[in-house]
């Protein structure tokens, strides 16, 4: 078991349902065990941000994880970055789209070990304002470890699309 940070490390803030456009991305799809997240993860942004750079193509956003579906023993996943314009194709990197959705979303300020107790505090209040989620979700990480060594100040956006709402 991930030991969780304090909860004085560790904020959501306010939930907020929008609509959001579609973006187009840049993504290496994986499908791993859980507990291999860690591992795949870095190498796959590493690998996608190359692909832009050898193609001249600057990240329109921050990295993200969207999630396909929500397992607990499987992520079965995209990692990859916002373009302003499409990424050839290239070993494992492909051309992808974030949907445009009706989404709640709130901003977690706190380090990546606090993300699941973050996902469980929005989907308490999705229910507590009878809101239904989709399958999928996505973070974007608005300010992590390149930013900041203090993993306190560190943001992730969870964005969950949502099926209906009140």
């Amino acid at each position: 078991m991930t030991p969780q940070p304090p909860e004085e490390d560790r904020v959501l803030l306010p939930p907020e349902v929008l609509d959001v456009p579609a973006r187009q991305t840049a993504i290496i799809h994986l499908t791993v065990p859980r507990e291999r997240i860690q591992e795949v993860m870095g190498p796959a942004i590493g690998e996608v941000m190359a692909t832009l750079a050898a193609q001249g193509i600057p990240p329109a956003g921050p990295v993200f994880s969207y999630h396909l579906r929500t397992d607990p023993a499987l992520f079965d996943f995209e990692v990859g970055v916002p373009v302003e314009r499409p990424v050839l194709a290239s070993g494992r990197v492909v051309p992808s789209r974030l949907p445009a959705a009706r989404v709640a979303r709130a901003v977690y300020q706190g380090p990546y070990e606090g993300l699941g107790p973050a996902w469980g505090e929005l989907g308490s209040w999705l229910a507590a304002h009878d809101h239904t989620p989709a399958t999928e979700l996505w973070e974007s990480y608005v300010r992590g470890p390149e930013s900041s060594p203090d993993a306190s100040q560190w943001r992730t956006e969870l964005n969950r699309p949502l099926l209906s709402s009140r």
